[in-house]
């Protein structure tokens, strides 16, 4: 630092030294610190009058929006209950791994694939699978894997292998595992309500036109 208004050398150290004195010039001459002169000295917030003006600035204006196009809005979107229009999904199960599949159908279920999904309100379709029969498991877990239930009794958990269950009753199969990946609660069942599961090629969906998805 330098030499400060009221004749203080601050350079060597916290000990301030005389700016004036004997030595002090050779002082400043080893130290690099250009003695302040009087005249120079102006207090702090005040200007020059010798200098020149600083130049003023044009206003910069913001972005503007596209001619032809409404404005964006600034605030987040949220559906209201019968704003979004439920549409009606086909899904053909044929050679799909059962856990890709359930996650596929349930996105479509809440809505998460439309651009103004909203977590609150049921923005999804109505999910049509067919030939539940022909889902793929990977692994062992045809023989491993186990749907549990429970009676609630003593003694009265059952224990039946999904290769079981796909001979059986291939809809349950596809049906809890779309169901857990689901909302827990009553909106979680409403969207529940929107899949329907078919063993088979045919359904008795076709008045509804559904619109078939490739996965």
């Amino acid at each position: 630092m330098g030499d400060s208004p009221c004749g203080i050398v601050r350079t060597g150290g916290p000990c301030a030294r005389p700016a004036s004195g004997p030595g002090a010039t050779e002082r400043r001459a080893r130290s690099g610190d250009v003695p302040l002169r009087p005249d120079s000295y102006r207090p702090t917030g005040t200007a020059d009058p010798s200098a020149a003006p600083s130049p003023v600035l044009p206003a910069v204006a913001g972005p503007r929006e596209p001619e032809g196009c409404p404005p964006m809005p600034r605030q987040t979107y949220f559906a209201k209950a019968g704003d979004v229009a439920n549409e009606w999904k086909h899904v053909d199960a044929s050679g799909k791994v059962l856990g890709r599949l359930a996650t596929e159908v349930a996105t479509m279920l809440m809505g998460k694939h439309r651009p103004e999904y909203t977590p609150h309100v049921d923005c999804g379709d109505f999910v049509v699978v067919t030939n539940a029969r022909d889902v793929v498991l990977t692994g062992r877990k045809a023989e491993h894997k186990t749907l549990k239930r429970y009676s609630g009794y003593p003694g009265g958990l059952r224990e039946i292998p999904y290769g079981t269950v796909r001979e059986k009753n291939p809809e349950r199969l596809v049906e809890q595992a779309v169901r857990r990946m689901l909302p827990k609660n009553r909106l979680g069942r409403q969207m529940f309500a929107k899949l329907k599961v078919y063993a088979g090629p045919e359904h008795p969906h076709h008045a509804q036109r559904p619109e078939t998805v490739e996965l």
